[in-house]
């Protein structure tokens, strides 16, 4: 039995904690305003955050190697100040990656801050205590099943990345090779031993993922304001 090259496994754990962690910063200030402003534009904000979910990933993986290209705005300005660019590089597969996996970070949280209500935060206010110190005292703490459900959720989506992240970095390994793309590749020279020693991986850990959610989930109460 060949032993698969494990390269890409790790690059792809690696490049979902560096997006995982991206979206909890990204991720918590749209999910809190999104489950308290009134605004019109709320629905242009959810429809856009949740666009990936219906996207086929081709179509977002295309646009974004639009939107990253050296030609592009974004993409000639990073060029110009690193000397690299954005496609086919790391860096592009976790803007990539932090774009298709948005979704998944920001409904969690957002229906974890709706769950919290008003209450306990106008009680913080009455103690005098700040938005800011209210947030992360009252608010964070009451939403802890929604953080761990985005976490884990945005992890895991992360690893099965494919189609974006194929468009976006290409396949060079060491770079932008995720597990993911060996797996295909494996089959297509069909070498289905490598291409099952990598595939039980994912289906192990995607089920692991899967049972935590639900356990946690379980353990911890949810808070009605």
């Amino acid at each position: 039995m060949d032993v698969p090259d494990l390269g890409p496994l790790w690059l792809t754990f690696r490049l979902a904690a560096i997006t995982t962690l991206l979206l909890l910063l990204v991720g918590t200030p749209v999910a809190w305003w999104l489950s308290h402003t009134r605004s019109r534009l709320k629905s242009v904000v959810e429809a856009v955050t949740a666009l990936p979910l219906v996207l086929p990933p081709t179509v977002l993986g295309f646009y974004l190697l639009v939107f990253l290209s050296p030609e592009s705005v974004l993409g000639g300005l990073w060029l110009s100040a690193t000397g690299s660019t954005l496609t086919f590089s790391f860096t592009g597969l976790i803007v990539a990656s932090a774009l298709y996996s948005l979704p998944f970070m920001v409904q969690p949280l957002q229906g974890a801050f709706e769950s919290v209500g008003h209450a306990p935060l106008e009680a913080a206010a009455s103690l005098r205590a700040s938005p800011r110190d209210a947030f992360f005292s009252v608010a964070a703490p009451m939403a802890v099943r929604g953080y761990l459900t985005a976490t884990v959720l945005t992890f895991a989506h992360t690893i099965g990345e494919f189609g974006v992240v194929l468009m976006v970095g290409g396949n060079i390994p060491g770079r932008t090779k995720v597990v993911s793309i060996q797996i295909y590749e494996e089959v297509e020279t069909i070498n289905y031993a490598a291409a099952h020693s990598l595939a039980a991986i994912l289906l192990v850990f995607s089920f692991s993922v899967l049972l935590a959610v639900y356990s946690l989930n379980r353990r911890f109460p949810v808070h009605v304001g």
